[in-house]
């Protein structure tokens, strides 16, 4: 069992850049991870603590990678009320649905009883050229917030 189940979203790979660079953090802060590129619900523990890292794609929705996990989540409606996570959304603010995805993400596991630590970031890859750079800032404030 890890101390942190990373899961990653990515069309293009910027999110799944980020979620290895903060990966490396954690473990840099002696937690143990385990990390999924689009898993499936089964493969997730309903207890511990999650990070979702997560691009936006097209008019606001999810990677391709992450979308079945979404759908299953809305149709097995699972108990996360065991389950504390961190978020962190790729977007560009060039987009009225800037972030959507992770906005998306962070409601639905809100709504089936999973508690955020910390704020959400939002990532603007028109701000940031290197999107881990944001990424670690907040990751090394998260991981305060974890201990």
């Amino acid at each position: 069992m890890s101390d942190i189940t990373l899961i990653s979203g990515s069309t293009l790979g910027s999110a799944e850049y980020v979620a290895e660079h903060v990966e490396e953090k954690l473990k840099e802060a002696d937690f143990s991870t385990q990390l999924f590129h689009g898993p499936e619900l089964y493969e997730l523990p309903t207890d511990g603590i999650w990070l979702v890292v997560c691009s936006t794609h097209g008019a606001g929705e999810l990677p391709d990678n992450l979308q079945p996990l979404l759908e299953q989540i809305e149709e097995q409606q699972p108990d996360l009320s065991n389950v504390r996570f961190g978020a962190i959304g790729l977007g560009s603010s060039e987009y009225d649905t800037f972030c959507g995805a992770i906005r998306v993400l962070d409601q639905k596991l809100t709504d089936l009883g999973a508690k955020r630590i910390g704020d959400r970031l939002e990532i603007d890859v028109t701000q940031h050229e290197i999107p881990e750079d944001p990424a670690e800032v907040w990751a090394l404030n998260w991981i305060n917030l974890l201990r």
